[in-house]
């Protein structure tokens, strides 16, 4: 069952089309990653799943609705959360307080209530801050509740913004980039979270990740980019000895060689 698929997507920045009849679809329960070359397009498609670009031409559908011309707010609204590939955590709140934002769209307070702190507005207060607490810790960031976020180390703030994507309890997880500046032992660990995100949470995933042994480690289909188009899809075997995808990555000469030696 598809539960993202987009139809000849296309965004243009003036002369420029940075995403080129994108036709792409996300199973329900799978973990799905997009790769390609710097410049291909990957977080610009990312950009138009969330309301952050409103497409010129095409369709998104996200469990059978169209996201088109939905602020990112209400994106998020809708079951889709997503980290980005530039860290973007308040570095002057603490982590608590960063998770915490990722629930915004969940609370359900009034003005009346938050004003007055009414017993409402305790007690949803109280639960969000137990659940953050273990968000924090379900992502193995333990006891640093009230550090402030830029002082952790960059793979902590990695983990602390999949803590507030997940506060968002969202059924499509988009993350950008999430193993970027990771030394080899982090990115072990976060391929295992990923994987516990889908098997104990049920959330989907889709990634755009340039380390090729997290994608292949990770991935159940793959989708490849260059150039603002899809140019191959398949499995991580059928990905991995795809002549176009290594043309993109290689160059042709290089394509040509590797085709030579197998």
């Amino acid at each position: 069952m598809s539960l993202l698929q987009t139809t000849n997507v296309v965004k243009r920045f003036g002369g420029l089309i940075a995403v080129n009849k994108m036709t792409f679809s996300v199973e329900q329960g799978r973990i799905v990653s997009i790769i390609g070359p710097n410049g291909a397009g990957k977080t610009t498609f990312f950009n138009t799943l969330t309301g952050i670009y409103t497409p010129e031409e095409g369709q998104i559908l996200f469990k059978d609705k169209s996201l088109i011309g939905l602020r990112p707010d209400q994106v998020a609204a809708t079951g889709i959360a997503r980290t980005f590939q530039n860290i973007r955590l308040f570095g002057s709140m603490t982590v608590i307080e960063n998770i915490l934002v990722g629930m915004h769209i969940q609370l359900k307070q009034n003005a009346f209530d938050t004003l007055f702190r009414s017993r409402k507005f305790n007690t949803e207060e109280k639960d969000a801050e137990q659940r953050a607490s273990e968000l924090m810790e379900y992502v193995g960031l333990k006891n640093v509740g009230n550090e402030l976020a830029r002082n952790l180390p960059y793979g902590g703030q990695r983990r602390i913004e999949i803590a507030r994507a997940l506060a968002a309890s969202p059924t499509l997880l988009l993350l950008d980039e999430p193993t970027a500046g990771m030394n080899p032992n982090e990115s072990e660990d976060a391929i295992k979270l990923f994987r516990r995100i889908r098997d104990e949470k049920g959330i989907t995933i889709l990634m755009i990740e340039h380390d090729m042994r997290v994608v292949m480690g990770i991935s159940e289909h793959i989708t490849v980019m260059d150039y603002g188009e899809k140019i191959a899809e398949g499995s991580p075997q059928e990905i991995r000895s795809n002549q176009r995808v290594i043309e993109a990555y290689l160059g042709r000469g290089a394509a040509v060689a590797h085709e030579q030696k197998h």
